[in-house]
Order: structure tokens, then C-alpha cells, then sequence
């Protein structure tokens, strides 16, 4: 009798041991949104460097904009993720605040950036592994350590961008828009708060392959335009369906 309790409970635990070393895969798939602001770092405003260590006196709220972004993860193993991304936002320069104040230059940018990113988690959270929490028991604030995920990323993308001037700039003559590459590299956290469901920060860099973002293309630039996201994640997951494809029921 004992012995046969003893194997019932042993397969009880192997079962609910399988199912949640699996969970991951039980939703590979994933719809991201984002939302935050935007940090752009041009020709136009800022200070010398000479003035400016680290480029911190470059951060101003004169400068900021937002950007919105929507992705498609796939979970290629449970601490890598493939990302198709697909971002809007606005890019902003102004010479009112920097080393060029009485040039009076300022331009805003329109940006649409398609990109493809992998995500390398070094850190994962532990509640993904419950099997309770694979049922739909989340861990609330209590758990919230286990509960996080911490990756790094980068990628390939290009950037579709439009200038609009002010009449300093227009007059001097700018560059009116174009398309470049982009190399996007970040880290982000995420809360797995539920089966469905998790919540998340991530800051991401780009470093493009032009240096008329802002449509003022200096000879004494020595690099070319780099901006970045400070983005709020909203992370609906989709579960895999019989054949591997996501099931949207």
C-alpha cells in the first residue's frame, strides 16, 4: 500500500514537473506594446563636449519626445526571443538650451523604424516554472523578485525619417528626410505577472547611419545621430497552437 502511494505521488510530481518546465512553450508567441519618451542626440543644441561629461547636460526636457512601439516576440528557447518591431515616434532639436544658443537652430523629426531584434534573457524569473502559476495563480507583490526577467538586446533596422524646421534652420538649408540604417541595442526588465499577461521597462539606443536626423548636416561632426527610448511594456501572450502557430481563441 505504501509502496503504491509512494509511486502515485512520485508521478503526480513528474507530471506537474513536465508541465511546467513546458510552460514557455505553451505560448511562444507574444504582442508587445510600448510607450515612452524620446531622447535624440544631434548636430543641433547640446553642449561641447568639453562642457559636458558623459553627455548628461544633453538630457532636457526641451528635447524630449515620445515614442510608441508595437512588436511580435517568438520564444526560440526559454531565455532567447526573435522580435519583428515596428515604432513611431518624434525626434526633437533645439539650439534654446547648449553651446549654439545664438544660432537659433531647432528642428523636429518624424521617425518610422522597422527592425529585427534578438533578446538574450540572463536573468529569468521562477514563477514561470509553477505549475500553479501556469493554471492562473500570479504571485502579486509578494513575489514580485521572482517574478522578474532581465535581458539585453540588439539588432537590424531601418529608419524612415521626415524634418520639419524652424525658419532659422530653413533658411540656412537643411535636409529634408530620408532613410538609414539603425543598430538597436538595450536592456529591459519585465514582471511576468500572470499566464497572460506581464509588464516592463526598457531602455534601447540606436545608433543610425546618418548624421541629418535634424536635417543640419555640420562639418564639425565627428559622428553621426544616435537617440534613444525609455519605453513602458504592455506584453500580451498568445498561446501555441496544435501545429506550432499562435492560437488567437
Amino acid at each position: 500500500m505504501k509502496r503504491s502511494s509512494l509511486t502515485l505521488l512520485l508521478l503526480c510530481f513528474l507530471v506537474a514537473y513536465s508541465n511546467a518546465q513546458s510552460i514557455w512553450k505553451q505560448r511562444r508567441y507574444e504582442i508587445v506594446a510600448g510607450l515612452g519618451p524620446s531622447f535624440f542626440f544631434g548636430n543641433i543644441g547640446g553642449y561641447s563636449q568639453t562642457k559636458n561629461i558623459l553627455g548628461l547636460r544633453d538630457i532636457a526636457l526641451r528635447q524630449t519626445r515620445f515614442d510608441f512601439d508595437v512588436s511580435f516576440k517568438y520564444r526560440v528557447t526559454e531565455t532567447v526571443d526573435i522580435r519583428l518591431s515596428l515604432t513611431s515616434g518624434l525626434l526633437h532639436a533645439t539650439d534654446t538650451r547648449g553651446s549654439n544658443e545664438n544660432r537659433g537652430f531647432a528642428a523636429s523629426t518624424q521617425i518610422i523604424e522597422p527592425a529585427l531584434i534578438g533578446e538574450y534573457y540572463f536573468i529569468k524569473n521562477k514563477s514561470e516554472n509553477s505549475y500553479l502559476f501556469s493554471k492562473g495563480d500570479n504571485f502579486g507583490l509578494n513575489g514580485i523578485f521572482k517574478s522578474l526577467d532581465f535581458y539585453v538586446f540588439s539588432g537590424i533596422g531601418g529608419l524612415g525619417y521626415s524634418v520639419t524646421p524652424n525658419s532659422k534652420l530653413e533658411s540656412f538649408g537643411f535636409n529634408a528626410g530620408g532613410f538609414t540604417a539603425v543598430i538597436p541595442v538595450g536592456v529591459g526588465s519585465t514582471l511576468i505577472y500572470s499566464p497572460n499577461f506581464n509588464f516592463g521597462v526598457e531602455l534601447a539606443g540606436r545608433y543610425t547611419f546618418s548624421d541629418k536626423l535634424d536635417g543640419y548636416p555640420s562639418q564639425y561632426s565627428r559622428s553621426n545621430d544616435v537617440y534613444y527610448f525609455f519605453n513602458f511594456t504592455f506584453t500580451y501572450k498568445l498561446k501555441t497552437g496544435v501545429h506550432g502557430w499562435p492560437s488567437f481563441r
